[in-house]
Order: structure tokens, then sequence, then C-alpha cells
């Protein structure tokens, strides 16, 4: 366990875990009187920890950053562009649970930070606990599966709180992080695109306005028919929880893609769509969170890196009779990562095309969209 330096009002914290484990470190962030409990998951990201902190697919989590410094290059302000779309994050707040660094930089260096990683996780009540061997505690989830946990002073408090907490799963967290109210952004140039935020990142808005559309967010619960007209695609987004949660979005779905409306299925979109259709999902033992992340596109063979962040997946036995066809699969445990339907202008990725933070490689989804509306329009 690293002694954090230069942090005088750090002591002592404990990680619990719901098998009972325990991993020591000491506090920095929000110092919070109460155990801080969600489902602990590891992100294998070198960077982006401003865009990943605030991705609301994070909510009801405490995060484990692999890599072992974070923090390096501070905290901006919250800006926005031209757009009202926010810059360097992808919301306005952080929406992880807590954070478990090996080591937090004190002292970071950018031209544009205006604070540490600490001073903005006090500013939004986030805890953190470092000096945590998250090798260890990766390798332990890698092993046992991602389970609930706590930061927590008193290890008996906080096992306390992780069974009263309920299971990750039985919660419905896009009804805690979706907007509540109706935004457009953009210009009308190559059509209007709806979008259903189940916890949308942002730099999804961002790559459709610049592709010409006039995007509309909607609330998270939004029925059809609220969207049934005047729309030229839609958008089903990312978010957290178990997409068997999502009944409003799935029924949604099932009557755009049954009329010809052009879709697209983001991370939790994609299981959405699925179900929408028959198909099934399950929940990955440790899932995938990270930019380093290899797909193969089925259509053209062509391997990618993406930027991922999910923890359930679509059934691929299930498919049969849906209409639905693997895209993407995963390079590395051949689990799907992408869907397209056989006839039906509908499509859907398990990755972020969006890639904020990650690699650019599978921005070309958001171009055979474009294609899609305009072909249906």
């Amino acid at each position: 366990m690293r002694v954090p330096s230069s942090n005088h009002d750090s002591f002592p914290l404990k990680l619990v875990l719901d098998d009972g484990s325990i991993f020591d470190g000491y506090s920095f962030g929000y110092s919070s009187e109460s155990p801080v409990v969600g489902e602990v998951v590891f992100n294998t990201g070198m960077v982006g920890y401003t865009e990943t902190m605030t991705d609301p697919s994070y909510a009801g989590q405490i995060l484990c950053f692999t890599y072992p410094l974070i923090g390096n290059y501070g905290v901006s302000d919250y800006l926005f562009d031209e757009n009202g779309i926010c810059l360097g994050f992808e919301s306005t707040g952080i929406k992880t649970r807590g954070i478990i660094v090996e080591q937090s930089a004190k002292e970071p260096s950018h031209y544009k930070m205006s604070r540490t990683l600490g001073q903005w996780m006090k500013s939004e009540a986030i805890s953190g606990i470092e000096g945590v061997d998250t090798r260890e505690l990766t390798l332990h989830l890698r092993e046992r599966g991602v389970m609930m946990g706590a930061i927590t002073r008193n290890p008996e408090e906080g096992m306390r709180a992780i069974r009263s907490a309920g299971d990750y799963s039985s919660i419905d967290f896009c009804k805690l992080v979706s907007t509540k109210s109706r935004n457009v952004f953009g210009k009308n140039l190559n059509g209007k695109i709806a979008i259903v935020d189940c916890g949308l990142k942002m730099n999804i808005v961002r790559s459709l306005v610049q592709r010409g559309f006039e995007v509309t967010v909607f609330p998270y619960e939004t029925r059809f028919d609220q969207i049934s007209s005047g729309f030229n695609g839609l958008i089903v987004s990312n978010g957290p929880g178990d997409p068997k949660n999502c009944a409003t979005a799935v029924d949604l779905s099932r009557n755009a893609i049954d009329i010809g409306l052009p879709t697209l299925g983001i991370c939790l979109g994609t299981q959405i769509i699925a179900l929408s259709q028959g198909a099934d999902t399950y929940k990955l033992k440790y899932g995938h969170r990270g930019q380093n992340k290899p797909c193969i596109d089925l259509k053209t063979g062509r391997s990618l890196v993406t930027s991922q962040n999910h923890g359930y997946t679509v059934d691929e036995k299930s498919l049969e009779g849906t209409g639905l066809e693997p895209w993407f699969v995963n390079a590395d445990d051949k689990t799907i990562e992408g869907l397209i339907h056989r006839s039906k202008p509908c499509i859907s990725v398990q990755f972020h095309p969006e890639a904020s933070p990650g690699p650019i490689d599978a921005g070309y989804v958001f171009d055979i969209f474009k294609d899609l509306v305009a072909q249906s329009n």
C-alpha cells in the first residue's frame, strides 16, 4: 500500500468487497462519514479520467483505474462548445459513486487545468481511496467477477451497508441519470434525429451535429408516440445498469424498428434493441471497460481498437428468428459487439463510436447511420 504524499487531510480507509475481501488505502477527494457503496468495476484506460468519471454509464459503480497514476493533467472547468455541448466531459457532473486508484496526482500540470482530481471530487462530494494495490484488486475481480463493495472507515459498517444496498442489477439507474427535459442541438442540414437518453454521453450528440443533424434529446421514459413523427432517425443511447429494466425504451425501439425508422443503438442501446426483437442478454463476469478493446467488423474483416464501458451483452444464441445478426464481435472473448438487422434500417454497436476518450477507428459507424437516414427519407 502506497502512503500518499502532500495530503495532510488524508486518513486510512478500507475497500470492503461483498465476498469479505478487504483492501487498505487512504482517503482522497470527499470525506464521507458513511460508507460509499456501489458495484466495484475496473477500467484499463490510461487517460481520459474526466470523460470516464462523467460517463453516466458508471452510475451506481465504484470505479478502479488500473493505470497507476491518475490525475496527471488535472481537471478543467466545465466549458461548452458553440452548440452547448460540454468539452472534455461526458456530462456536467461526476457519475461514479467512488474512485479507487493506486496514486492520485497532487501536483498535476496542464495549461487548461483549474484544480486537481481530488479537489474536483471534493467539490462534487465524491469519495476516493488511494494507495490500493489496483493490480491485485483487478486480478481479484477478473477471477471472482465484479461485485458490490464499500469505501469505508469501518469494515463491519461497510459490510452492513453492502447488505442493505441490494443487488446492482435490481436498480434502474437510467432514471437517475437521464435528462428530465427535451433538449435540441445543432441545425437541420441532413435530417432530424431523436435520441432516447438512457445515460447519454454528450460526444454522441457532437458526432451527430458534426454530420449535419438536428438532434433532440428525449428523457429516458419517452414513449414511441412522442417521437413517431417529425424525425428521420433514432438513437438509443448508452446508459447504466441491466437492460432488462428498460421496458419503455425496449417498447419504443420495437415500434421504431417495425415502421422502418433508421435506428442506431450504442452500448446499452444494443442490448435494448436486441431485447426489442426477442433476443436475450446476460451479465458478463467482469465487463469490458477501457479504450483498448479489439473488435472485428464481420462485414469487412477489419479489426478496430474501441472504447468500451459495459457489463452486459447480447446472447448470440438467442438471435435466431429475431432478424438480427452479428455485425461486430470482440476479438478477445468473441462476445457480440454490434448487430445489424437483415431487413430493417437498424444497426447497433456495443462499443463507443464517438470515442471520448479513446481511439477514433469506429467513427464510420455514424457515417453508416447517416447513409441509412439518407436512403430512408
